[in-house]
């Protein structure tokens, strides 16, 4: 009869499928009217996205910004190369972590780094410009600094010198004390600090790196694992197995770097736990119930186990040559009972350190850049040595 003609009614779908709702057919494709698009997943960014971007604006989608030079090296969990910014111009390192597999996910080295390196702006930490998350990839993108304080410490060697040049040395232990004296402000321990792990520039600045073992500490302390710091910069409360340990297992790390860069070679080249704990014992001494009253609680505490060497008056025959202010505050460093060791902040008032230019002093460990400012102008014997052993070690540079 009159009026428009309905739409056929659907027949009832069969059991077990879903029925559709009556009306018009759906149309697909770009021209649906009122369509929407489907969004894209992140790794699939619109091309209005992928527009140059400061360095510090937040995570890339993609590598085209970086333009890979070469490979440098390796880090805790990952392949290191040199790259260009394109946006920028500036040079970087790229620290390349593949991961296996979905189940494994990002490793929590990484993830850890990460997020301590987001929060320690200072100007002796390394810089963490970006992180670029692509599907099977991982890549950190750091300020690219020139070498290592091993490689320094080697061409040094190589000159016929027996270490640094007390100027550089004095500079540098202290933007270690500083560095790590922020770190532990922030309630951070770095725990793998050796010299392959701090980065200097062709200015002569020294910058903590590698934050893969780092952990975030509060009080009280927490257990930690005590499989922790390279063998030969790991103190003796964690060999002894150790898990309470707290600011002083980096401490210990800066006295054995510390003589290192005045004699050239490592303080105590243990092959094992045993036999890093004898040398050191050897060194400074056996400890004594007097000298460390808590050792015997410590789980790999044995009386039986360690000749008894005595204390030597002071460690002027690891350092022959040093001042006695230096000797001083390498023995404070080196006290074998965490309780007794200096802190890295009362360090930077040694008076060892009295020498050094006002402007590198300034600063402090509130990660004001006031420090890196002076610093250029301040100590240009020191840069220039720097600069010198960068030149050595051009064709090898190791940013991570």
């Amino acid at each position: 009869r009159g009026g428009p003609a309905r739409p056929p009614e659907r027949a009832p779908a069969p059991p077990g499928q879903p029925s559709r709702a009556s009306g018009p057919p759906r149309l697909r494709g770009p021209t649906a009217p009122g369509a929407r698009r489907r969004p894209r997943p992140p790794s699939q960014p619109r091309a209005s996205q992928r527009r140059a971007r400061p360095v510090r604006q937040g995570p890339s989608r993609d590598m085209d910004r970086y333009e890979k030079q070469r490979r440098v090296g390796e880090g805790t969990y990952g392949i290191v190369y040199k790259a260009k910014d394109r946006v920028s111009g500036d040079i970087v390192a790229l620290k390349r972590i593949r991961l296996e597999s979905e189940e494994e996910g990002i490793p929590s080295t990484a993830i850890r780094e990460i997020a301590l390196l987001k929060e320690l702006q200072h100007p002796n930490v390394v810089k963490l410009y970006d992180v670029v998350h692509t599907e099977r990839k991982l890549t950190l993108v750091f300020e690219f600094l020139d070498q290592d304080l091993k490689k320094v410490i080697d061409a040094s060697a190589t000159d016929g010198d027996m270490g640094l040049e007390l100027s550089l040395l004095r500079s540098f232990l202290f933007q270690l004390c500083r560095g790590i004296a922020f770190c532990h402000h922030h309630r951070v321990l770095h725990r793998d600090l050796k010299p392959q792990n701090l980065l200097i520039s062709r200015a002569g600045e020294l910058k903590l790196a590698d934050f893969g073992l780092a952990r975030a500490f509060g009080i009280p302390v927490r257990s930690f694992t005590h499989e922790v710091v390279t063998l030969w910069y790991r103190p003796p409360d964690v060999l002894l197995g150790s898990r309470q340990y707290s600011t002083p297992v980096d401490v210990w790390s800066i006295g054995c770097i510390f003589a290192e860069m005045f004699t050239g070679r490592p303080l105590f080249p243990g092959k094992n736990d045993e036999d890093q704990l004898k040398i050191i014992f050897k060194t400074i001494g056996t400890p004594t119930p007097e000298t460390w009253p808590l050792m015997d609680k410590l789980p790999k505490y044995s009386a039986d186990a360690f000749r008894m060497y005595p204390r030597p008056r002071d460690l002027s025959a690891l350092v022959p040559g040093m001042p006695a202010e230096g000797v001083d505050l390498l023995s404070r460093m080196l006290e074998a009972d965490p309780a007794r060791r200096i802190s890295a902040l009362d360090a930077l008032s040694h008076p060892f350190f009295a020498e050094l230019p006002e402007a590198l002093k300034a600063g402090g460990i509130t990660g004001t850049a006031a420090a890196a400012s002076g610093w250029a102008g301040s100590a240009a014997g020191a840069s220039s040595a720097a600069a010198a052993a960068g030149a050595a070690a051009a064709d090898d540079d190791l940013p991570m």
